[in-house]
């Protein structure tokens, strides 16, 4: 019994009504904003990772995961993964696993670990979306999700995004 409560218990700390409210406000105003992009350009801009991107940007914006180098980092690693890994092997369905792997393993040696990214070698195999497509959906989407994201955290209540680094000792 005590094993099926670890896996029910709820490990984060409660928080305020008026935080929630405006971090799911602040979703909405940024996923808004990628897709009035993607309806005026034609680009497939409303990718599922970034709905993630958003969970983490505007409902935990103090996580590592969260910070601007990590999404950007993320994105474009999980990008170019995708695209060498479909130039090099042939189109089957296996390959998309092994670009997922090699996106995690690479996002976390060079510590831009963001968990959505994991997905943009699913997105580009299932979609066949053209590399330079890909690369520009992925940067324009995160640029527009960061850019609400910092603005919306200087409003009440206040969060610091992104994050400061510790001062040198």
């Amino acid at each position: 019994m005590r094993r099926l409560l670890d896996f029910l218990h709820r490990h984060e700390p409660r928080g305020q009504a008026l935080s929630h409210l405006k971090s799911g406000i602040g979703a909405i105003v940024a996923m808004t904003l990628v897709g009035a992009l993607a309806a005026l350009t034609g680009l497939p801009m409303l990718l599922a990772p970034f709905g993630a991107t958003a969970v983490l940007l505007f409902g935990q914006a103090e996580s590592t995961l969260a910070q601007p180098a990590n999404v950007f980092g993320g994105y474009l690693l999980a990008a170019a993964i995708s695209v060498a890994v479909l130039a090099v092997l042939p189109n089957a369905w296996w390959v998309a696993t092994i670009a997922v792997g090699l996106s995690i393993a690479t996002m976390l040696a060079l510590r831009v670990t963001h968990p959505p990214a994991g997905a943009v070698p699913l997105v580009a195999f299932s979609t066949h979306m053209p590399a330079e497509t890909l690369f520009v959906v992925v940067v324009v989407g995160a640029a527009c999700l960061v850019a609400v994201a910092m603005i919306h955290h200087r409003l009440p209540p206040r969060i610091t995004y992104p994050r400061r680094p510790p001062d040198p000792a």
